[in-house]
C-alpha cells in the first residue's frame, strides 16, 4: 500500500476532492508582448531548462501556456493581467501568436504547445527525478495519463493523481485538497482546470502550494489519455490545427474560434491605426 507521499510506479490513488504570488526570479529571457499578453522569447529546449532551473530554485511558482483564446481573455479580464505579471513566464502556444511576432519584427523562435509539450516534461522529469503531480481532468482522465505517462518513462516518478471539481468544494475540501499536494512534495504540477480557471487557481494558490513549477496545460490530458484526437503533423505545421479541431467538435470551437477570430481582426486592425497615426504625426513633425 503507497502512502500519501510515495511516488506511484505501477499503481495510482485518485482522491476526488475538487492570494497572491511574485515571479520566483528575475527574468533572464527577452520578452515580446503580444495582443497585451508578455511572451518568452523561448523554445521548447529552453522552456525544460527554465523549468528546471525553477526546480533548483525551489520557492513557488507558475508558468503559462497562451494561445490566442488566453489572449483574447487576458483583453477582457484585468485580473488575468495581474496574473500574467506574477507568472516566472509565458510560452506561445499558438501560430497566430508566433506568425504575428514575425510579421511585426519581434520574432519568436517557435510555438511551445502544450500538446507537446507535457511529453517533454514527463521525459525530462524521469531523467532528472522531478516529482510530478496530476490535477484536474473529467473523470479518469488524470488516471488514464499518469498510466500512459509511467508505461512510456521509466524512472517517472508521480507523486499523486487527483481530480476535483473545484467549483463543488467546500473552503474545508479545497484546504483539504492543497495539503495532500503539499504533502507529496511534487516538483512539477500539472494542471487541467481549463483556461482561464486554472491559471487563475495557480495563481491564487501557488504560494500555499509550494510547488516550484506549476503549469496549466488545457486540453494536453485528453490528447495524451486519447479521448481527444490532435490533427495530424503535416496540419499542425501549416498552423491549421483549429479547423482540425473544429471539424472534430464543431458545437463546442465554433464559437469559440469565431470569438478568437473576431479578437484577431480587432487586434490587427488596432496596432494597423495605431501604426497609421504614428506615421501621420512623423509627417506631420517633419514639416
Amino acid at each position: 500500500m503507497l502512502t500519501d507521499n510515495e511516488p506511484l510506479t505501477g499503481q495510482i490513488s485518485r482522491m476526488t476532492v475538487p492570494p497572491a504570488t511574485e515571479p520566483a526570479e528575475p527574468a533572464d529571457f527577452d520578452r515580446v508582448w503580444i495582443w497585451g499578453v508578455p511572451l518568452a522569447r523561448l523554445t521548447y529546449q529552453q522552456t525544460l531548462d527554465k523549468v528546471d532551473r525553477l526546480i533548483r530554485c525551489g520557492r513557488p511558482a507558475f508558468f503559462i501556456t497562451a494561445n490566442l483564446h488566453y489572449a483574447m481573455l487576458t483583453s477582457r479580464h484585468q485580473r488575468l493581467r495581474s496574473v500574467n505579471n506574477k507568472a516566472a513566464f509565458l510560452v506561445a502556444d499558438g501560430m497566430p501568436l508566433v506568425w504575428y511576432s514575425r510579421l511585426t519584427g519581434r520574432p519568436l523562435p517557435e510555438r511551445v504547445t502544450g500538446a507537446d509539450l507535457i511529453y517533454l516534461l514527463f521525459e525530462r522529469a524521469a531523467e532528472r527525478g522531478h516529482r510530478v503531480f496530476l490535477l484536474g481532468g473529467a473523470g479518469d482522465v488524470a488516471e488514464e495519463v499518469a498510466r500512459i505517462a509511467l508505461s512510456r518513462y521509466p524512472g517517472l516518478q508521480i507523486v499523486g493523481v487527483l481530480a476535483p471539481m473545484l467549483d463543488d468544494l467546500s473552503p474545508e475540501e479545497h484546504e483539504n485538497l492543497i495539503g495532500r499536494i503539499r504533502e507529496a512534495r511534487p516538483d512539477l504540477l500539472l494542471v487541467a482546470f481549463g483556461q482561464p480557471k486554472g491559471e487563475l487557481w495557480m495563481a491564487e494558490n501557488c504560494h500555499a502550494l509550494g510547488v516550484p513549477a506549476c503549469v496549466q496545460l488545457g486540453a494536453s490530458f485528453d490528447f495524451v489519455a486519447g479521448r481527444t484526437s490532435r490533427a495530424p503533423k503535416w496540419i499542425q505545421r501549416i498552423g491549421a490545427e483549429w479547423l482540425y479541431r473544429t471539424w472534430c467538435q464543431p458545437r463546442r470551437m465554433i464559437p469559440r474560434y469565431f470569438r478568437n477570430a473576431l479578437f484577431l481582426v480587432q487586434s490587427v486592425a488596432r496596432d494597423v491605426i495605431s501604426l497609421c497615426r504614428q506615421l501621420t504625426g512623423f509627417r506631420q513633425l517633419g514639416r
